[in-house]
């Protein structure tokens, strides 16, 4: 979530102070290509498999202006750039979710729905008081789930409302999602004291949706500024850590592993099991990168 341009080393040191230790593993991914036309600070990357193709959000500009320059492009799965403005006209669209014929876009204090076949935008809800609207997910019953980080509150539009599921400081400034089937894992930015600079940084995290219990997915210890969450198939999962460029993977035992280090905004990335492909938007490069898994874990 590419929020900050400029950031101080002191900063830096506090971050990479806060992350402790990791348990590594080797990584099992090889680069596939990258995507550098027609992009404009990507943020998230999602697959549609009834078109067989991506799309990916461009913010294009600053992450809470509302100026109409972002937009969504549509991309091959083997990098093409089939259309650069798919869909136009949005402020600073970041995290994204297909349902059906939905499109689901958060877009700073809206969630935007979209109709994919007719290709325009049919209903807006506003979050109200919401700062910075993120990742954005939905669970097996339909129910979109829209982070913001900057209240630590989730929305949901569930049953046809749009509101407030969850409002709680120990979300440390929930970013990522990821819905299962009971359950709702959360990777966390971490303890902030305004802004996106932490004091602590964040772990995964899931609610449950019985009793919106919080409770830690990996060893509770902090990781890193968490952005993209995807689930690995196997019960574990891969997050991405904005502010200094990496990929963990989370085994089910909770471990913490480093897999790749990339530049500074690897934001929220989306991984095609069946298809052993992880998608890496790069904000501060312009680039959507894929890679090739190896294995499965």
């Amino acid at each position: 979530m590419g929020y900050i341009k400029l950031i101080t080393t002191s900063i830096l040191l506090a971050l990479a102070l806060s992350h402790g230790g990791y348990a590594d593993e080797p990584s099992t991914f090889s680069p596939l290509w990258t995507l550098s036309q027609g992009l404009a600070q990507p943020e998230s990357v999602v697959y549609d498999a009834k078109h067989s193709c991506l799309y990916v959000s461009n913010v294009q500009g600053k992450e809470v202006e509302k100026d109409g320059n972002g937009y969504i492009s549509r991309v091959s799965l083997d990098g093409k750039l089939l259309d650069k403005e798919w869909l136009k006209g949005l402020d600073a669209p970041k995290g994204m979710t297909v349902v059906g014929n939905i499109l689901y876009v958060s877009d700073i204090d809206t969630l935007v729905v979209i109709n994919i076949s007719k290709r325009i935008v049919v209903e807006r809800y506003e979050a109200k008081d919401a700062k910075f609207l993120n990742d954005v997910t939905a669970d097996k019953d339909g129910n979109v789930y829209v982070s913001d980080m900057l209240t630590n509150t989730i929305h949901c539009l569930c049953n046809g409302k749009f509101g407030v599921w969850l409002h709680d400081a120990n979300l440390m400034s929930p970013n990522g999602l990821a819905a299962e089937k009971d359950r709702l894992v959360v990777g966390s930015w971490g303890i902030t004291a305004g802004g996106f600079a932490t004091t602590k940084a964040g772990h995964l995290q899931a609610v449950n949706y019985a009793e919106k219990k919080i409770t830690s997915v990996s060893d509770g210890k902090p990781v890193g500024n968490l952005d993209g969450v995807e689930s690995d198939g196997a019960g574990g999962y891969y997050a991405t850590d904005w502010m200094v460029g990496k990929l963990f993977h989370f085994d089910v035992a909770g471990k913490t592993h480093e897999l790749m280090q990339l530049k500074q905004g690897t934001a929220d990335i989306a991984y095609l099991v069946d298809k052993n492909l992880l998608l890496i938007p790069m904000m501060n490069d312009s680039q959507l990168k894929a890679f090739k898994n190896s294995r499965s874990h």
